[in-house]
């Protein structure tokens, strides 16, 4: 015969030893609440100035159509227009713009410098947002626009990337999200100088983009070139974003 089971089971004893934490699945950002920062938003506010002013500028001494056809005019209306959402969203201590808006902005801006200061600054004719056929005189507005829109500005948004932003934050599988826009700027590049007639100069904006002076199959390579560089760019972008250390927030 069995024994007969015991109607009350003791509990069994504690086993000893620290406790187990198991992982959350919520991230550290959905728990911590957002504080208020105010210089932020205030420095963001003076880079989204700085940015429209540029833009401002050129549309006076420029005709308006040529102007905002420019990428670089383009990725300051951009810039401005994201640095006044990241400045509201800092002083009212929101969360922060999605790292794919702001990781695409900031590649877009450094994207028009680098190609400035490479590809556009030493050519011939000289480079002209305006059409001009001489080298913009310093401290002139031309020469004010061109520094505002590729020196300025960009340096402006790289040191709000590294000293007002969390690192970390840009991945791998944004960066060819990103090139979508320097793609359609291409057509749309193509598609433009199509309606413009053959003979007027604002008809090409960039020279690497000229058909009529390369033919399509050199211009098309030159923007094959151009666009492996963008996508190193964007990987580069990411691998610092994950390298360098994230900047101490204050509360003020």
């Amino acid at each position: 015969m069995t024994a007969p089971i015991p109607r009350d089971i003791p509990d069994l004893p504690a086993i000893p030893g620290p406790p187990m934490l198991v992982p959350a699945p919520v991230p550290a950002t959905a728990v911590v609440a957002p504080v208020r920062r105010p210089m932020a938003a205030l420095c963001r506010l003076l880079i989204a100035a700085a940015a429209a002013a540029g833009v401002a500028l050129e549309l006076l001494i420029g005709t308006p159509a040529r102007t905002l056809s420019y990428f670089s005019v383009q990725a300051n209306i951009l810039l401005a227009l994201v640095m006044l959402l990241s400045a509201a969203r800092a002083s009212r201590a929101r969360r922060p713009l999605p790292s794919g808006v702001t990781g695409a902005t900031l590649l877009y801006v450094v994207i028009g410098a680098l190609v400035y200061h490479l590809l556009l600054v030493r050519t011939t004719p000289p480079f002209s947002m305006t059409g001009g056929t001489a080298v913009p005189e310093r401290w002139h507005a031309q020469w004010a626009v061109l520094q505002f829109l590729h020196v300025l500005v960009p340096a402006a948004a790289v040191c709000d990337w590294l000293f007002l932003t969390p690192a970390g934050r840009l991945h791998l599988r944004q960066t060819a999200t990103w090139l979508l826009y320097p793609l359609a700027y291409l057509a749309f590049s193509f598609i433009r100088a199509a309606f413009l007639p053959p003979g007027d100069p604002a008809r090409y904006l960039y020279p690497f983009l000229d058909v009529s002076a390369h033919g399509y199959r050199s211009t098309l390579a030159n923007a094959l070139l151009l666009g492996l560089a963008m996508y190193a760019l964007a990987v580069l972008l990411v691998a610092l974003d994950h390298t360098r250390p994230t900047p101490v927030r204050h509360r003020c």
